[in-house]
């Protein structure tokens, strides 16, 4: 049974940090892509950031050069630091889990039947 949780949201001023985690369990990081998204009522799903199975790195267009997305594969720990956070940064984050194959959909058409997802962890920016 695959499972997600994020942790480390919480209240920031304007340029402030914060760093997420996402720690899964019921797979190990080679059979499963994770990838930070974030969620604002009335938009669409926004991917963030994200770790291919291979390892390859990529971030969304409005976070690049702000955030920094890792991973602890011992821990099967899925990491988002954030700096220089802006208020439009302020979301509902989730991250979420996909077998390679389908982890280019997930990027691009991050629904919830594309893979696996958590709660979420809320950053507010103000």
């Amino acid at each position: 049974h695959v499972q997600l949780v994020e942790s480390g949201g919480g209240s920031v001023q304007t340029g402030g940090s914060l760093t997420l985690s996402c720690v899964a369990s019921g797979y190990t990081y080679t059979e499963y892509c994770m990838a930070w998204f974030r969620e604002v009522p009335g938009k669409e799903r926004e991917a963030v950031a994200g770790i291919d199975c291979d390892g390859k790195i990529i971030y969304g267009d409005t976070v690049r050069g702000r955030f920094t997305v890792s991973r602890d594969t011992a821990a099967n720990t899925l990491f988002l630091q954030m700096d220089h956070l802006k208020p439009e940064d302020s979301a509902l984050y989730k991250c979420a889990a996909a077998p390679a194959p389908r982890f280019a959909l997930l990027w691009q058409w991050p629904k919830d039947q594309i893979g696996y997802w958590g709660q979420g962890t809320q950053v507010t920016v103000s």
